[in-house]
C-alpha cells in the first residue's frame, strides 16, 4: 500500500488515525506509520569519547512503562528531504545532546515483518562532541544515560530486573559498535 489511504491496490482502509492506520490485505491486518518516510525510522548507536554508550529513557504509552532504548527516529517526520545521516544526526542532537562528526548508516531492515510496515536503519555515530542536555522535544520527557561500555550490559539487565522494559535492539546495537553487519571489525 503506498503512503495513500486510498490507493487502489486491493488494501482495505479499516482505521485512519493521525499517526498510524490500520489496514487489511485479504486476511492480513497490519499497522502503517503515517508520518515519515516509508515507515522508515533510524536508531542511533553513540559512544562518547569517554568510551560510553549512550541509552535514553522515556515513558512509553503503548507499554505503560518506561523503557531504555538507543535514540532513535523517524526519518523525514517533519523533514522532507531528511537522509538517513541527517535523521541520525538530528534524532541523538535532540535526544542526548551529543552531536556526531561522522555518522555511518550499517544496515536497515523490518522491525515486525509480521505486523507493521515499519523499518529501522541502524546507524553508527562517531567523533562525538557535547552540544547540549538532550532531553527530546516537546513531551518526550527524556533522560539520558551514558554507560561505560564494558558495563552496558550487566547495567541494561540490571534496568530490567527494576521493571524497565528493553529494547532487543539494544543488542545488536552493542555488538554494532565493535562490529560491522558482516561480522568483520568496526573501521
Amino acid at each position: 500500500m503506498s503512503n495513500r489511504p486510498d490507493a487502489d491496490d486491493g488494501t482495505e482502509l479499516l482505521y485512519q488515525g493521525d499517526w498510524l492506520r490500520l489496514v487489511r490485505h485479504g486476511k492480513w491486518e497490519s499497522c502503517e506509520r503515517t508520518h515519515g518516510r516509508d515507515g522508515l525510522a533510524v536508531l542511533v548507536i553513540a559512544v562518547t569519547p569517554a568510551d560510553e554508550v549512550l541509552f535514553v529513557e522515556q515513558y512509553r504509552m503503548p507499554l505503560g512503562a518506561r523503557t531504555i532504548e538507543m535514540p532513535a527516529g523517524l526519518v523525514g517526520d517533519d523533514h522532507d528531504d531528511d537522509s538517513l545521516e541527517e535523521a541520525a544526526r538530528r534524532e541523538l542532537i535532540e535526544e542526548t545532546g551529543w552531536s556526531p562528526g561522522r555518522v555511518d548508516v550499517l544496515l536497515t531492515g523490518p522491525t515486525s515483518a509480521g505486523m507493521s510496515n515499519e523499518r529501522i536503519a541502524f546507524a553508527r555515530a562517531r567523533d562525538l562532541t557535547r552540544v547540549g542536555d538532550g532531553g527530546g522535544v516537546a513531551d518526550e520527557d527524556i533522560t539520558v544515560h551514558a554507560i561505560p561500555r564494558s558495563e552496558a550490559a550487566a547495567w541494561l539487565m540490571r534496568k530490567h530486573a527494576e521493571g524497565f522494559e528493553l529494547d532487543l535492539k539494544l543488542w545488536a546495537g552493542l555488538w554494532m559498535i565493535e562490529f560491522n553487519p558482516d561480522g568483520s571489525p568496526a573501521g
